[in-house]
């Protein structure tokens, strides 16, 4: 199939296919004529990157998440591992969120906003 029906079949656009590609992480046959020739197997892991990358896993682990998903003998912890990693990734996040929005409110409260130029945020913000 060409690439306007894989990325119709996928759900990714064609310019992020052809991203994909060029950093190596799907390998379209070609056809004789030089058109990318998707099979129903890279549908199959367009969609399954897709998936993977609407969980927020970096290109990298996309790349070793599916080598994992191709390899029959491999271990389940080596996933885990890869999920339990970006999982921990996660939760600091929402940490640093957590914190940031704890602040900010605070200084937002803080804060008269009236017509008067003195500024909790913005003395906040120059360390004063």
């Amino acid at each position: 199939m060409n690439i306007k029906q894989a990325a119709e079949a996928s759900g990714l656009p064609p310019k992020t296919i052809r991203y994909y590609e060029q950093i190596g992480l799907i390998k379209p046959a070609r056809s004789a004529n030089s058109y990318r020739d998707f099979s129903e197997t890279d549908v199959h892991n367009l969609a399954f990157i897709a998936r993977a990358r609407a969980l927020g896993f970096s290109i990298e682990d996309c790349r070793a998440l599916l080598a994992l998903y191709e390899d029959k003998s491999r271990a389940s912890a080596d996933v885990k591992a890869i999920a339990q990693r970006h999982l921990d990734e996660i939760e600091a996040k929402i940490l640093q969120l957590a914190e940031m929005r704890d602040t900010l409110s605070a200084l937002v409260l803080a804060c008269r906003g009236n017509h008067r130029p003195d500024c909790p945020i913005l003395a906040s913000m120059s360390g004063d």
